[in-house]
Parts: structure tokens; sequence; C-alpha cells
């Protein structure tokens, strides 16, 4: 049985109880070095085999997969595998081989910077649709980036894209979007080092020139935090209706 684990965003105690369990219980664990904590590792027990899958390639990790198969395997990936993990090709392999898997899922880098921002993606009257994506670079996205920010009423999170700031800047400009416009990079987020860079579309780039890392960009209105329309849930009104309503049932 192979675990595909979600380590979280960063934060060891942010792993699920679950993923937890599946470390303390692993007789072998392939973790993606380059972007998962190694403080995440001290839930394995003594005597675990622990290899970092960074420098390996596609054949390296599928050989040794296979030369594991049989013992508690853990998968280790950054976040939740379900996003940018590669694991579809993976669970390919694993099926090719009739191996059997699990996967546990993981907090996600988008939600960990939220956390540690203290903010909420989904404002009333500015924002109800989150739009997690990358922008194009070497790796191509079917989707464009005009596409994608063409839905200007959207809260945006950019995985892998810190050194595309500048082509987010000019592309906004592009449609429309004002020099003011909130854009926030979350750095390693909940890391121990975290850092967090608030400004416009217009200055953010000058304050993470340095940022070569694990990086989260968040962009749009959203970031004000200002709702232009009452939340029917708590409004009032909402509340005085539900309250005839159940008076009359």
């Amino acid at each position: 049985m192979i675990k595909f684990v979600g380590a979280g965003p960063g934060d060891p105690e942010l792993i699920t109880v679950k993923g937890m369990k599946a470390l303390q219980d692993a007789e072998v664990v392939l973790y993606t070095g380059s972007l998962v904590p190694k403080e995440l590792l001290k839930w394995c027990q003594e005597g675990t085999i622990i290899e970092n899958s960074a420098d390996m390639s596609y054949e390296d990790i599928f050989g040794f997969i296979k030369k594991y198969a049989q013992n508690k395997f853990v998968r280790l990936h950054t976040g939740d595998s379900s996003i940018y993990s590669t694991i579809a090709k993976q669970i390919k392999f694993l099926r090719s081989e009739n191996i059997d898997f699990e996967i546990i899922p993981g907090v996600t880098a988008a939600f960990g910077a939220a956390a540690s921002a203290g903010i909420e993606y989904t404002i009333p009257g500015v924002s109800q649709t989150l739009i997690i994506s990358r922008i194009e670079g070497r790796t191509p996205n079917p989707e464009s980036l005009e596409q994608l920010l063409s839905n200007k009423h959207s809260s945006f999170a950019f995985y892998l894209s810190i050194s595309l700031i500048q082509k987010l800047k000019e592309t906004a400009y592009k449609l429309g979007y004002s020099k003011d416009t909130p854009c926030w990079v979350v750095e390693k987020a909940t890391w121990s080092d975290e850092k967090i860079y608030k400004a416009t579309i217009s200055t953010i780039q000058e304050q993470v020139l340095h940022v070569k890392g694990v990086a989260l960009i968040m962009f749009g209105k959203f970031l004000h935090q200002n709702s232009t329309a009452e939340s029917h849930l708590y409004a009032d009104k909402y509340k005085q209706e539900s309250q005839r309503k159940s008076k009359s049932l």
C-alpha cells in the first residue's frame, strides 16, 4: 500500500491527524525535499527509510516505489496532493503495476497563506469565486493569463509564479485593473521563516525581487476585505424572516 500524504503548507502541526499517523507508522518515506520542511519528518519512527525525491527523475521514483511497494510506504507531497503534485503520473504507474494506494489530503498553501494573512477569499459583493492557478512561464498553461484575469470579480491565488510578477502587472494593466489593486505575496506560508509582503500591483515587484523560493501571490480587490453587500446568513432581515417561518410551522 502506497499512501500519498499531503504534508500541509509548511508548519509541521498543520499536517492532518491521519497524515501524521501514516508517517508514524511508515517504514519507508519518499518526500519532496525541495518543498517539504524536514521538520515534518519528526513524526517518523526511528529506523524509517527516508529518501528525498528532489533530484529524482520519474523513472527513479517509480523504481524506488516498486522496490519498497511491499512496505508501509508514504509518498509525502507538499500542501495537498491534488494541486501541483504530479501524483496523476505516479498513480498511473501504480495502477499499471497493480499496486494499491490511498490518498490522504492536506492543507494547501492558498489556505495556509490566507490564515497567516488573516483574510477571507469570499467577500460579499466583491468576490464569491477563488481561482487557483499559475502564471505561464516555461511551464505552459492551457488558459492564458488574460483569460484568467478577465474574471475581474474573482479572488486570485497564483502558485509557482513569483518570478512572473512583471507579467501579472503588465497583463493586469492591459485589462484595465487600477494600479492600486492589492497584490500580496506570502513567502513560505506557515513556515517558521514566513514573510508577508503587502502592496499593490504597481509596487509589489520591488518588494519581492529577492524572493526565489516557495511563495504564493494573492491578487484582487478582495484583499481590501470590505464587503459591499450583507451576508444573508447573518443579516437581521434574514434572521427575522427565519424566525417568522419557524413560528408559522
